[in-house]
C-alpha cells in the first residue's frame, strides 16, 4: 500500500524551520514535531503531529524525556522487511529526521558556565535520534544548511539516493561525535581530547609524492582565518606543502599585527620559513612593502609562497614579477591576498597553472585579535601531543629602542620559524634567518651567511633570539658582524657574561625571562 512519507523535525534553532517544514508538506510529507518544534509550527498553522499524540506519552522528568521512546526510535530503526512488525506495533515509519543539538559548545564557552550548567545543555534526545535515523538509513538532516538542498534533492526526485542519504549519515554521525568530544573535553579537563574533521580539499600527494591519500580537513571552526576559508581563484589547487606554508604564513603575520595594529605586511616563505618579510603603517607604500620582501632573499623566494594583507593589481604583480630581475621573471608556487584583480592573476600565471592564487578579505583587517588561540595536536606514534598555540606577545610598549619596531618583525619571524633560530632585520626587513641549527653559534653564523648571499650587510641590523645565549660566543659572532641590537630572552648560567660581552661592545640587549617568552616553534 501507498502511504504518505512522514518527517520528523525537533530543532533548538527555529530559524528556518517554518520555510522547511512548508516545503516538506508541499511535498507530500506528514510532520511529526515535539516541545518547542511543535508549537512554533502550529503557531505557523501548519499540520503536525505531537510526538505524545503518537507514544501515548506525555513529556516527562522535566523535559528530559521526549522523544526517547520506542514508538518515535522503532520508526526510525526499522527495516523494510520489518514493516509488518512495525505496524502490528502502531509505529509509524519515519523517513525524514530533522535534528539540531543544544548548543552545547557555547555553554562550554560561557565565561560563566558551571557543570550544573553544561550539563543542562547537553543533548540526549537529538543525538539519539540522529543516531537512529543514521543507522535505519532514513534522509537525516542535523546541520541547518543542509535543509533547502535537501527539498531540492528531493523535487528533482532523489537521485543517486543512496549515495546522498550515506553522506548524509556520515555526516550526521561526525557531528555527534565532534558534540560528544566536547562533552569529555569539557567533563574530563582536557584529560580526553582529539580531533575530528570533514575533508574540504584533496591534494595530489602529502609531503611527498609517495604519501597519498592527503587532504585538507576542515573542523567547521568560524574563524575567517581558517584555511578552508580562503578561496583559490586562479591556478592548481594548492598542495599539502602549500597549506603547511600558508598556515606558518598566517602564524608570522598574526603575530606581527598583534604586538602593532594597523599595518600592511608581506611574507614570503620557503619550505615553512620566512626568507622576505616586510611591513610599513597601513596606506604607506605597499609597493616598497613588497620590494623589501623580495629583497629580503631573492634565490630563496623563487618558487616560494607569498602573503600580503593589501589587494594584488598591476603594478604590484608587475614587482613582483620583474623586480630584482636581468633576464627573465620570478616564478613563485603560491600568493595569498584579501584580494586579486584578472589583470594581475594573468600577468601571474605560470605554465600549467602552477601558481596559486587564494584570496581571503579577512587578511586585510588582521589586528591584535587575530591570533589562533585553538589547541595544537600533533600526532605521534601512538598517539598525540598536545599544547595551547603559540600566543605569547612580548610588552613592546617597555622597549624603549630607536629600532624597536625591526626588533618586532625580528621576533615575529624568529618566534614562527623552526628552532633554533637567529633572526636579522635592518630598516624593517627581513635580512637573514637562521633557522633549525642544533647550536645557537650555528644559528648566528647561517643567519649572517644568508644575509650575506642574498647581497646585504649585517651591520646595523638587528638580531632575534629564540632562546637565551648559553654562552656568549653567539652574541660574539653578532657584535663581530656590526649587529646593533639584540632581543633574546635569560636563563643561562652565562647571562652575565652574555651582559659583559654586549655592554662593553656598545649593543643593546635585551632580554625576557625564559620561561615566559622562549620562542621556540615547530620544534
Amino acid at each position: 500500500m501507498s502511504r504518505r512519507p512522514i518527517a520528523l523535525l525537533s530543532v533548538y534553532n527555529k530559524d528556518g524551520i517554518i520555510e522547511f517544514a512548508t516545503e516538506l508538506i508541499a511535498l507530500g510529507y506528514d510532520l511529526i514535531s515535539s516541545g518547542g518544534t511543535a508549537r512554533a509550527l502550529t503557531e505557523a498553522e501548519l499540520p503536525v503531529k505531537d510526538v505524545a499524540e503518537i507514544s501515548g506519552l506525555a513529556a516527562c522528568l522535566g523535559h528530559r524525556v521526549v522523544t526517547l521512546v520506542p514508538h518515535i526510535h522503532g520508526g526510525l530503526l526499522a527495516l523494510e522487511s520489518m514493516l509488518e512488525e512495525l505496524e502490528q506495533l502502531g509505529y509509524p515509519w519515519i523517513d525524514l529526521v530533522c535534528v539540531d543539538l543544544y548548543p552545547l559548545k557555547a555553554e562550554i564557552e560561557n565565561p560563566e558556565a558551571t557543570r550544573e550548567s553544561v550539563i543542562e545543555k547537553t543533548d540526549i534526545g537529538g543525538p539519539t535520534m540522529v543516531r537512529s535515523g543514521a543507522k535505519g538509513r532514513r534522509i537525516v538532516i542535523c546541520d541547518p544548511k543542509d535543509r533547502m538542498p535537501v527539498i531540492g534533492w528531493l523535487k528533482e526526485g532523489k537521485p543517486n539516493e543512496k549515495e546522498y542519504v550515506n553522506a548524509l549519515a556520515a555526516k550526521a554521525d561526525g557531528i555527534i561525535a565532534e558534540y560528544c568530544l566536547s562533552s569529555a573535553r569539557y567533563h574530563s579537563a582536557g584529560k580526553i581530547d582529539g580531533m575530528i574533521g570533514t575533508q574540504v580539499a584533496v591534494c595530489k600527494y602529502g609531503e611527498n609524492a609517495w604519501q597519498t591519500p592527503a587532504g585538507l580537513y576542515s573542523t567547521g571552526s568560524d574563524d575567517p582565518l581558517a584555511l578552508d576559508k580562503f578561496e583559490i581563484v586562479a591556478g592548481q589547487p594548492p598542495s599539502f606543502n602549500n597549506f603547511r606554508d600558508i598556515d606558518r604564513m598566517l602564524q608570522t603575520a598574526t603575530h606581527l599585527t598583534a604586538a602593532f595594529s594597523g599595518l600592511d605586511l608581506a611574507i614570503a616563505v620557503k619550505h615553512g620559513n620566512s626568507c622576505g618579510a616586510s611591513f610599513r603603517h597601513k596606506g604607506l607604500d605597499c609597493e616598497n612593502i613588497l620590494r623589501d620582501t623580495i629583497d629580503g632573499d631573492k634565490r630563496a623566494i623563487f618558487g616560494g609562497l607569498m602573503l600580503t594583507t593589501f589587494e594584488i593589481d598591476e603594478l604590484r604583480a608587475d614587482i613582483i614579477l620583474t623586480h630584482g630581475m636581468t633576464e627573465s621573471r620570478r616564478l613563485l608556487d603560491g600568493i595569498v591576498a584579501p584580494s586579486f584583480t584578472s589583470e594581475a592573476i594573468k600577468m601571474l600565471q605560470r605554465k600549467g597553472d602552477k601558481c596559486r592564487f587564494l584570496a581571503n578579505p579577512a587578511l586585510a583587517s588582521l589586528g591584535p585579535d587575530s591570533l589562533d588561540t585553538t589547541r595544537q595536536l600533533r600526532q605521534v606514534r601512538g598517539g598525540f601531543l598536545a599544547q595551547p598555540n603559540y600566543t605569547q606577545v612580548p610588552d613592546w610598549g617597555t622597549l624603549h629602542d630607536p629600532n624597536h619596531e625591526s626588533l618586532c618583525l625580528a621576533w615575529a619571524i624568529g618566534s614562527t620559524s623552526n628552532s633554533n633560530t637567529i633572526t636579522l632585520v635592518k630598516n624593517g626587513m627581513l635580512i637573514g634567518n637562521g633557522v633549525g641549527q642544533q647550536d645557537r653559534v650555528g644559528c648566528c653564523e647561517l643567519a649572517l651567511k644568508r644575509a650575506r648571499d642574498a647581497g646585504h650587510d649585517p651591520r646595523d641590523s638587528v638580531a632575534y633570539s629564540d632562546s637565551f645565549f648559553p654562552f656568549p660566543d653567539g652574541p660574539k659572532v653578532l657584535i663581530e658582524a656590526g649587529i646593533k641590537a639584540i632581543l633574546t630572552t635569560s636563563g643561562s648560567v652565562n647571562d652575565e657574561k652574555t651582559r659583559k660581552v654586549c655592554g662593553d661592545a656598545g649593543v643593546a640587549l635585551y632580554t625576557l625571562p625564559d620561561a615566559e617568552a622562549r620562542g621556540f616553534f615547530g620544534h
